[in-house]
């Protein structure tokens, strides 16, 4: 912690004396340099603070994915910049990281339509959101995982008890500097008197020419009490949450000091580490001569395919099991060299517990094709043998920062993931192995699938017509609708996966613009003009 934010006075003791006995009460102070100047420049943070969630409002309304959401990112970074300027702390290097990843974030949502990857986008800017926000009050060397995920939940749910500052802060700052600027209430008054001549003469400007009438009148279709509601609801959630936020960081109340709870007996980890491992070790020994050289017999009735194709889920668990009582250990039990080797054998089997689940999904792909859920899979199974590359050297050497470590791999990995377009992977790979290829399952896909479904639609000849209808279905004959399911689906999916996205296409407004909407809707509109 920098030495300008020291608490001023954390606890002061008061003596009483009642009855001829000696009280002593105990007065808790959490009020700290920032608190105080959080407070000093009210007139900083309560108009920035309201800007910001007007500009998150003016972004994010009913726009989850558009070109905005990078925006409103970047406005985001800006305000916890400004805020911090005014708080008189300085920015750390290590801040840079979890901004350009954000920022990075954001551009992957503006550029994809699949809303598995949106969601994660949006989880995985609030995770590096908050560990930039502790990054920066606080001293996070030494934290591991247990202190990061305990301090967001505490910085999350303590902050609903900031909610009434921008309130406080702004009667004391007030009252400090006495009557309210006249030049404040004269812009106030300058707004009321503005809006009926402001009303006045819109109207006759949409009179006067039909371009602006349209708009004005498109705006006013757009004032509805919903919509007016959903915005100012946005305005004052993001409003107080931002101004909480700051304020509990302000006080500091998050101890700094991760306390060392290895006091644990190594031989009770010693015991249940070593009769897994024997475990392991007879497993991985089946899967290196089984399944990786095919020297073993199988079970009756078992090809060698039919092996390959299960258990790849239960051998994920099973390595993220691994990794967490390998943690567990690392974190809750005294040092031990035995334990050590134990822990690195449990590692190394699971690196081949890894390669075998990779393997069998690989083949699993093969014969039943990609989903999402097949590609998260791989993702988090790569993620875990590098993590657990990591783990092996913390083993060995104690200083070494693994939560950092695993931050930046997670983070890395994921922007790789975020950018790949996964539905675009599964439709190229599905439609390449046509036509076995799982149509059903593609008519579900995003935009981001176009550059690969579309000119397959036009290779099967497609009328992409169908796409101006209401419901682009209904260009399918009757019978080809019932049997959708069964033979026709290389007639059908098509025209399925048109009106699955049609709604989302057509959002072509420049707030909600997308650059994977943008393109999938100009295939299908040079499909249409070139007929």
């Amino acid at each position: 912690m920098q030495e300008n934010t020291v608490v001023q006075e954390t606890n002061s003791i008061n003596q009483e004396q009642i009855s001829g006995q000696n009280v002593v009460r105990v007065v808790e102070k959490t009020e700290t340099v920032e608190t105080k100047r959080l407070q000093e420049h009210y007139n900083f943070f309560g108009p920035v603070t309201f800007l910001y969630a007007v500009f998150y409002a003016f972004c994010m309304f009913r726009n989850g994915s558009g070109i905005t959401f990078p925006f409103f990112l970047a406005g985001t970074l800006l305000y916890f910049v400004f805020s911090l300027s005014k708080l008189e702390i300085t920015l750390k290097k290590g801040s840079a990281f979890y901004m350009v990843s954000i920022l990075l974030l954001g551009v992957s949502t503006f550029c994809t339509d699949g809303w598995a990857i949106i969601g994660l986008n949006k989880l995985a800017v609030f995770l590096l959101v908050m560990c930039l926000l502790l990054n920066q009050y606080f001293d996070t060397k030494k934290w591991n995982l247990g202190k990061y995920v305990g301090s967001i939940c505490q910085l999350v749910v303590m902050s609903f008890g900031e909610l009434g500052k921008p309130f406080s802060d702004g009667k004391a700052y007030f009252r400090e500097k006495g009557k309210v600027n006249k030049k404040v209430w004269y812009g106030l008054l300058g707004v009321v008197i503005a809006l009926p001549i402001l009303l006045i003469a819109a109207g006759l400007l949409s009179s006067a020419d039909a371009v602006f009438r349209k708009m004005t009148t498109d705006f006013m279709n757009w004032i509805r009490p919903d919509n007016i509601f959903n915005v100012v609801i946005r305005v004052m959630f993001l409003f107080f949450a931002s101004y909480a936020l700051t304020s509990y960081l302000c006080k500091r109340s998050i101890p700094e000091e991760v306390k060392d709870r290895r006091k644990g007996e190594p031989v009770l980890a010693i015991t249940i580490m070593s009769l897994l491992s024997l475990l392991y070790l007879l497993f991985s020994g089946i899967q290196i001569f089984g399944l990786f050289l095919g020297k073993m017999q199988l079970p009756v009735g078992y090809t060698y395919a039919q092996y390959a194709r299960e258990g790849f889920f239960q051998l994920l668990a099973v390595s993220i099991l691994n990794l967490i009582l390998v943690l567990v250990c690392l974190s809750f039990f005294r040092e031990s060299k035995v334990l050590k080797v134990i822990m690195t054998i449990m590692s190394l089997c699971t690196f081949i517990m890894i390669a075998s689940s990779v393997m069998r999904m690989i083949i699993y792909i093969r014969y039943y094709y990609l989903t999402f859920l097949r590609i998260f899979v791989l993702w988090m199974l790569a993620v875990l043998f590098v993590m657990f590359i990591g783990v092996l050297i913390n083993i060995y050497r104690e200083s070494f920062p693994l939560f950092r470590y695993g931050v930046v791999i997670v983070t890395v990995l994921y922007l790789a993931l975020s950018f790949s377009h996964p539905d675009y992977i599964i439709a190229r790979v599905n439609i390449a192995n046509a036509p076995g290829g799982d149509f059903s399952y593609l008519s579900d896909l995003s935009a981001d699938a176009a550059p690969a479904i579309i000119p397959y639609m036009e290779s099967l000849g497609y009328d992409f017509g169908a796409y101006e209808l209401e419901n682009p279905t209904d260009i399918m004959s009757e019978d080809t609708q019932v049997q959708w399911w069964g033979s026709y689906q290389l007639k059908g999916f098509g025209y399925y996966y048109l009106n699955h996205n049609k709604k989302r296409l057509d959002q072509t407004s420049l707030r909600t613009f997308n650059i994977s909407r943008y393109m999938a809707r100009k295939q299908i509109e040079e499909r249409i003009d070139g007929k």
